[in-house]
């Protein structure tokens, strides 16, 4: 046999930021491949409803309601978890501006929680790790094209999602001798409802798929199943780098 499945049966999978979104879908696609999720959310509600999803395809969920922002909170919320085998650092957002306009407001907001929770959220999982040696590891921190080229209006997410691929390949390089593999997923713009706020610009829009080869956005269902591949065993060999979702965007 050379095709390896991708099975999730008796895996623990955090998923920061899984109330919305790219969080949602990558929670339930992991519970359809038999992981029992961890659903990090800030929203009760939120987790309510993904809960009811998750129970339709007859997975598992843990809910867990927390702002990633809160260092302690979230520790102690994490130190009630036994075992995580899987993260999907997933929580993040964006606030488009000029460069010139971009307020210390926005940029803090931006650091603090797509790239120093992040790292928060990274490294309190890796300690956890570490005490089950025997269970290998896979952490996927959630980036972007724009972690890989730059784009006007989206300086300050630039600059947090190459702070993305950078700390995964330092973790990826450092971790690989402790059984933990951690890499970047790094979508174009996917048709979630954050997404699709934006493109209610239409110049923005056609500028955005103009830029796509494929000429479309990604969905949801693309990135969820990536995830999934890094999650398991059929990518084992995989660490350390980043798996772009952008139809093309940066060939160009």
């Amino acid at each position: 046999m050379y095709l390896q499945k991708i099975n999730l049966k008796n895996k623990y999978a955090l998923v920061t930021g899984a109330g919305k979104g790219l969080g949602r879908a990558c929670s339930i696609a992991l519970a359809e491949a038999g992981a029992t999720v961890i659903a990090l959310s800030r929203t009760p509600s939120d987790l309510n409803k993904l809960e009811k999803d998750i129970k339709k395809v007859k997975g598992k969920i843990v809910k867990v309601s927390c702002d990633v922002m809160n260092y302690e909170d979230l520790k102690q919320k994490l130190d009630n978890i036994k075992i995580i085998d899987v993260l999907v650092n997933n929580a993040g957002t964006n606030i488009p501006e000029p460069f010139e306009k971009i307020k210390q407001k926005s940029m803090n907001y931006l650091v603090d929680l797509n790239l120093k929770a992040a790292f928060n959220v990274a490294q309190l999982v890796v300690k956890k790790m570490l005490k089950n040696k025997k269970r290998p590891g896979s952490i996927i921190n959630m980036s972007s094209q724009l972690g890989h080229v730059g784009m006007s209006g989206r300086n300050v997410y630039n600059m947090t999602k190459f702070g993305i691929e950078g700390l995964t390949k330092g973790m990826g390089v450092e971790l690989a001798k402790k059984n933990i593999r951690v890499n970047t997923v790094a979508p174009t713009f996917v048709e979630t409802p954050m997404v699709k706020k934006f493109f209610k610009n239409k110049k923005f829009k056609k500028l955005a798929l103009g830029n796509i080869p494929i000429g479309k956005a990604a969905t949801e269902s693309d990135v969820a199943t990536t995830i999934c591949f890094l999650a398991s065993s059929a990518s084992s060999m995989i660490t350390g780098t980043s798996i772009i979702i952008d139809g093309g965007w940066t060939a160009q």
